[in-house]
């Protein structure tokens, strides 16, 4: 079975969640948005916030197994699964926020700076 140039380019490197997100939008008739035109400086605080909050994520998806293979009774793992899903709704939308306030910032809107948080 031959496989076209299409297909071939798609193997060729894995896609980000960004990039995938992206195309969603772009096929909903959503203009990707354009980092480019950001500052090099909003650029890396935006690549630092994306950073934490992955960092973050990884930290409490750790925790979260661990505490899991300690837990038997199936309410106590249900509580456990809505405790893991709300942390990571709330770190999530925390970091949502924080890139928002530097896209505003950087279109001369009055956003908040991002902080460590």
């Amino acid at each position: 079975m031959a496989i076209d140039d299409g297909e071939r380019d798609k193997g060729a490197r894995m896609k980000s969640a960004y990039d995938l997100a992206l195309e969603r939008l772009e096929r909903q008739g959503i203009e990707r948005p354009r980092e480019e035109a950001f500052s090099d400086e909003v650029r890396r605080e935006m690549a630092e916030v994306r950073s934490r909050a992955e960092a973050k994520v990884a930290e409490l998806q750790i925790l979260h197994r661990d505490r899991l293979k300690r837990l038997y009774e199936p309410e106590a793992r249900e509580q456990e699964e809505e405790g893991y899903r709300r942390e990571r709704r709330r770190i999530e939308d925390d970091r949502d926020r924080k890139l928002d306030a530097l896209r505003r910032r950087e279109a001369g809107g009055a956003g908040e700076p991002a902080g460590e948080g």
